[in-house]
């Protein structure tokens, strides 16, 4: 067995952007495993350190050569692969190319069941991992993607990379490996900081390697997010109940823009605290990744927290530097905000006639109009007051406004939350003012609902119009493509009208078709219902589903009339719960109704006569009766546990009657009461569940 070594390759740059070295450093480890893999060489655990300038990964126990290999591969026998004058034959020489090599060099020998067959001899020597791996190095560097990013080219060279590469550290063992690209050598040094510890550093070996790059200043990323988490506690810890906001976006690019981190407070001017903190704080984390600072009261305050990659001994000057370029940006934030507090959002709204929704769905401002009229049509279903449904009208009507606002241009993020101030600038009032601000929640999974009920509307009203004119114009997601968020968008409206609304999609779907073809776009009515109805059915299936409901549950309630989703998901729980306590009931009902549902025939309507039913028909009918008017006023209740139980009291009378009773008698009269009987059956549970869902083999 060959011995083994740790290998280091680092490919040394100039400051990488932090999204590609996220994503490079993802790549590193599996280029190399494969490349590994397919040069036949051993190797342990790979990982990766990264930094700003550098992107390296350690191999543990490397093997210094590859494995030599003997084969010998049995072919056909001796009589099929020569013929009679001793020549290959196709057989023969077929076995060969395969085996890659020429039918001359196949041999004869005896196998264990006596015959003689003919064998392909392989061998593969032993190869130093030296050459593999120099080679190796280099395709690694060629093979890294940067998506979103062009590479640069330097030198006289044609190769690339994302940035230019200045040195490459590559070692096995204490032994250099020859790696060369785009006219760079590979040796036993690195780089340290390019302040602190500027110049090379001799690596000794891959084991030392994060020791040298830590006595040159430079941390891999684990390290850095460690030590900028401990600053940002420290700062907390100093400041009881403050909290310092810190997205995982911009943490993570905050992570790769430095190598020895400082963590540093500053300070803006006072002035910009009657800014929107939003924007103020968008663009602190966006334009100079700062992150802001909040009081114990969730209110911003003037601090923000700066990241440093410079020299410790100099912080007074880059907080004063950071402080002096902060104001600028606030600066244009305040002036955007401003600016638009001048014009009212009636005129704002005037302006989307000339922004473009979608080619086929006309204007930001037609959309706007649909919105309207949907959220008209649901304070109507949610039976929502006068008051507030006027509140909840001009929400609608003006919550697209601010897209057009100076500072909604610059901070997109923004969209609504804007609109929201500048609602409550102009007098709108609190409701108004909330529904334009939360109308896009929920915005993406775990994001907040919208607090209020103008909110809950405008966003129901909303999302339905993007839905309903998506699929009116035939651009409905696909496996692999959903552009405009539609699966998002539905669970958005099945999750709000199930907290916080209590109405059925179904109508609303109606209204926003009505709405898209009162615009003079065309369509068939009735089949993009049948479709939006049937795709927002199949996300609350899912949301069902992933709640822990089993899928013939599901697909049972589903098959039933009930649609508001509040209902829908209570009966899919009340139902699972009711098989799980007493599952022999409810597997022997499902059966029985299946049969039943099988043999109703929809074409004989009417009661059934009672005087021509026997003692089993008249106990189930009046079973039937029971359990119609206990489902009946289950249902009004939304008691859906008793609506169960009142359908599950069935089962027994149902049992019996086709022990008792043939169906299909050759007495037409009685055979078509007795399926008049069986229909007002199927009918009963029809308005609950198809039971009959429970019985399908899974």
């Amino acid at each position: 067995m060959a011995s083994t070594k740790d290998f280091l390759f680092e490919i040394g740059t100039e400051e990488m952007p932090s999204a590609p070295l996220i994503n490079a450093s993802k790549q590193l480890p599996k280029l190399l495993a494969a490349g590994l893999a397919a040069a036949g060489l051993a190797h342990g655990d790979i990982r990766v350190i990264s930094s700003p300038r550098r992107l390296a990964a350690i191999v543990s126990d490397v093997a210094t050569e590859t494995e030599a290999v003997h084969e010998s591969l049995r072919g056909p026998k001796t009589q099929i692969a020569f013929d009679g004058d001793g020549n290959p034959t196709k057989a023969a020489q077929g076995f060969a190319r395969k085996c890659g090599i020429d039918a001359s060099e196949l041999t004869r020998a005896v196998a264990e069941d006596g015959n003689e067959y003919v064998f392909a001899e392989k061998n593969v020597p032993s190869v130093p991992a030296m050459p593999i791996l120099s080679a190796l190095g280099h395709d690694v560097i060629a093979q890294i993607e940067w998506p979103n990013y062009r590479s640069q080219r330097w030198g006289s060279e044609h190769e690339s990379f994302v940035r230019p590469i200045r040195w490459i550290c590559a070692l096995l063992g204490e032994e250099v490996v020859p790696v060369e690209y785009a006219d760079v050598t590979s040796g036993n040094t690195t780089r340290g900081h390019r302040v602190l510890s500027p110049g090379e550093h001799v690596v000794s070996d891959p084991s030392a390697y994060e020791d040298v790059l830590e006595a040159a200043h430079v941390l891999g990323a684990e390290r850095r997010a460690a030590v900028i988490r401990e600053g940002i506690s420290a700062i907390e810890a100093a400041r009881p109940g403050c909290r310092v906001e810190t997205p995982k976006k911009t943490f993570d690019e905050v992570v790769n823009l430095c190598e020895w981190p400082t963590v540093l407070v500053g300070k803006f001017d006072e002035e910009f605290l009657m800014v929107p903190h939003e924007i103020i704080c968008e663009s602190m984390l966006s334009n100079q990744r700062y992150f802001p600072i909040f009081d114990a009261e969730g209110n911003l305050t003037r601090e923000f927290v700066i990241v440093s990659n410079a020299d410790p001994a100099v912080s007074e000057t880059v907080i004063s530097g950071n402080e002096r370029v902060v104001r600028p940006r606030l600066d244009d934030a305040k002036f955007f905000y401003e600016e638009d507090l001048k014009i009212s959002l009636d005129q704002f709204r005037e302006r989307l006639a000339k922004v473009a929704f979608q080619k086929d769905l006309g204007s930001v401002l037609a959309k706007s109009e649909r919105i309207e009229s949907i959220a008209l049509a649901l304070t109507h279903e949610a039976r929502i007051g006068a008051k507030m449904a006027a509140a909840c009208a001009r929400a609608a009507h003006l919550c697209k406004a601010d897209l057009v606002s100076s500072a909604v241009v610059e901070f997109t993020s923004q969209q609504g939350v804007m609109g929201g101030y500048y609602a409550l600038a102009a007098g709108e009032g609190e409701d108004v003012a909330e529904g334009v601000r939360d109308h896009y929640r929920p915005r993406f999974a775990g994001d907040d609902l919208p607090e209020g009920t103008c909110g809950c509307v405008v966003a129901v009203a909303d999302k339905l119009d993007t839905i309903a004119g998506m699929f009116a114009i035939g651009e409905p997601p696909t496996g692999s493509k959903d552009p405009y968020a539609l699966r998002r968008a539905a669970i958005g409206v099945v999750t709000i009208l199930r907290d916080r609304l209590h109405v059925s999609y179904e109508p609303l779907v109606a209204v926003a078709l009505e709405a898209l073809s009162d615009q003079g776009i065309e369509f068939d009515a009735e089949k993009v219902a049948a479709d939006v109805n049937s795709f927002i059915l199949g996300r609350m299936q899912q949301m069902v589903r992933d709640d822990g409901v089993s899928a013939d549950t599901v697909a049972a309630v589903s098959a039933g009339s009930v649609t508001a989703p509040d209902d829908f998901f209570a009966l899919a729980h009340a139902l699972e719960d009711a098989r799980a306590n007493d599952p022999e009931t409810f597997e022997n009902l499902a059966i029985a109704f299946a049969r039943a549902a099988h043999l109703a025939d929809a074409s004989i309507v009417g009661d059934a006569d009672e005087s021509l039913m026997g003692e089993s028909e008249l106990s189930l009918a009046k079973a039937l009766t029971v359990a119609r008017e206990g489902v009946s006023s289950a249902l009004e209740a939304k008691e859906y546990a008793s609506a169960i139980s009142a359908l599950a009291a069935v089962r027994e009378p149902l049992d019996a009657f086709f022990a008792d009773v043939m169906v299909m008698d050759e007495d037409q009269t009685l055979r078509e009461n007795r399926l008049r009987l069986l229909g007002e059956l199927v009918a009963v549970f029809s308005g609950v569940a198809n039971i009959g869902e429970l019985a399908r083999k899974k």
